[in-house]
């Protein structure tokens, strides 16, 4: 009979704390909203100077996709990875970390200051 009891103790707890997790990651997620990376910048050297964006790059977001512009055209494609973190592909590659005045310091040691 105590074994019984310390089984079922044991499944209610664990049932309460896998219910307090799932409610609590919903509400993080509600409250967490997805940083507004869109507009233009000014490109930083820093100690790389800016070849694949000029000193004016723009970024344009939907949701979590993003697609970055360099000064000649080109375009890469990327996504908010976090609320503060991005990655962009070909021909930029490289990773962002979003500052809270949402200038970007990039993995190839340019930032981006948001204009």
């Amino acid at each position: 009979m105590t074994r019984t009891l310390k089984l079922g103790a044991a499944f209610a707890a664990l049932a309460i704390t896998l219910s307090a997790t799932v409610f609590v990651g919903r509400a993080d997620a509600q409250s967490s909203a997805t940083a507004d990376l869109s507009g233009s910048y000014k490109c930083l050297p820093n100690p790389l100077p800016c070849l694949w964006s000029g000193q004016t790059p723009s970024i344009s977001q939907s949701g979590k996709k993003i697609e970055v512009k360099g000064d000649g055209g080109q375009v890469a494609a990327g996504m908010l990875t976090s609320d503060t973190t991005l990655s962009v592909g070909g021909p930029l590659n490289s990773y962002g970390a979003v500052r809270p005045d949402h200038s970007i310091d990039w993995s190839n040691g340019n930032i981006w200051r948001k204009q």
